[in-house]
């Protein structure tokens, strides 16, 4: 019988109701909050990238991030030549009753202008055993470990200067002189960073910093733990991904994506885009070179595609 009462819809009498449930799930959750407010948009990632800057904070240590090993640099000229340069160094050690040429005093000069910078007199063995019987003529300059920075914070940073990301990705480009080339190009024509992968990439090295002709100190370099989630994730909050290929479908003249956000990816010389990373790109665009070679490297590359977005956006 209790069946059949259920079914009688229409019996007049008491009714087993919802409580009023069904009438509070009907009504309305308010006005819906500003973008800086929801939770992983881009809009907040970029108020809390700028709060913690008015703060002088610095930024959260995020997943993917982090630093590398501390280098050696060996011998008079290399050492020389990375103080010029600007190369980060925490400490010059100088070998026990060393001929005081005219290096060895140009060292010492610019480690002192510098600043920071620790001397050490250290004896020939112990230089050997630090540099693992390298020719380390009697200098060898520490650099200290580099910080990178997590790939979101470049577009957080673009977003906090009110401006499109353009972010350069590098996929399997091994030469520390081709990211410096590559540093040294995003920092000339306003873009955001470089992202590079943790694994067979080059890193941030003293060789890296001396291309880089200093630039590399106010443009961050991005570590990723695997790029072509990066790169989706990059997509997801609304950046185009375009990857350089010889055989792209698009020309880079005809590439209108360079006007907004986006992420240029380039591969090594030799092998290009890996298959992953290609099928990832939202674009494929070739360069045009009516001279016949066949590639460029990746610090040309770069540098002309950033050139053509400066002039783009400008």
């Amino acid at each position: 019988m209790a069946g059949n009462n259920r079914r009688m819809s229409g019996k007049k009498g008491a009714q087993v109701g919802s409580g009023g449930k069904r009438r509070r799930g009907l009504e309305g959750k308010g006005p819906t909050p500003p973008a800086e407010m929801r939770k992983g948009h881009a809009k907040q990632r970029a108020a809390q990238a700028k709060a913690r800057r008015a703060q002088g904070g610095r930024p959260q240590q995020r997943r993917g991030s982090g630093r590398s090993s501390s280098e050696l640099v060996v011998g008079r000229n290399p050492v020389v030549e990375a103080l010029r340069e600007g190369v980060p160094a925490s400490t010059l050690y100088v070998q026990q009753f060393i001929d005081n040429d005219e290096r060895v005093r140009e060292a010492l000069q610019l480690a002192a202008e510098r600043g920071g910078i620790n001397l050490m007199e250290a004896p020939r063995p112990e230089l050997d055993r630090m540099t693992n019987g390298l020719n380390h003529q009697g200098l060898v300059l520490q650099v200290p470990p580099y910080e990178y920075a997590h790939p979101e914070d470049l577009t957080d940073a673009a977003h906090d200067a009110g401006e499109a990301p353009l972010i350069v990705a590098l996929d399997g480009v091994t030469d520390p002189r081709n990211l410096g080339a590559v540093v040294r190009s995003v920092s000339a024509f306003g873009g955001h960073g470089v992202v590079v992968p943790e694994r067979r990439a080059a890193g941030m090295t003293a060789g890296a910093w001396k291309t880089s002709a200093g630039t590399a100190a106010r443009t961050p370099v991005a570590r990723a733990t695997n790029l072509t989630r990066a790169l989706e994730t990059y997509q997801k909050a609304g950046v185009t991904v375009v990857g350089l290929a010889a055989d792209g479908d698009v020309e880079l003249g005809d590439l209108d994506a360079l006007e907004g956000p986006v992420v240029i990816v380039v591969g090594s010389e030799g092998k290009g885009l890996s298959r992953l990373v290609g099928e990832t790109c939202d674009l494929r665009v070739r360069i045009p070179m009516p001279g016949g070679a066949e590639s460029l490297n990746a610090g040309v590359a770069a540098g002309i595609v950033l050139y053509e977005a400066a002039r783009r956006r400008a």
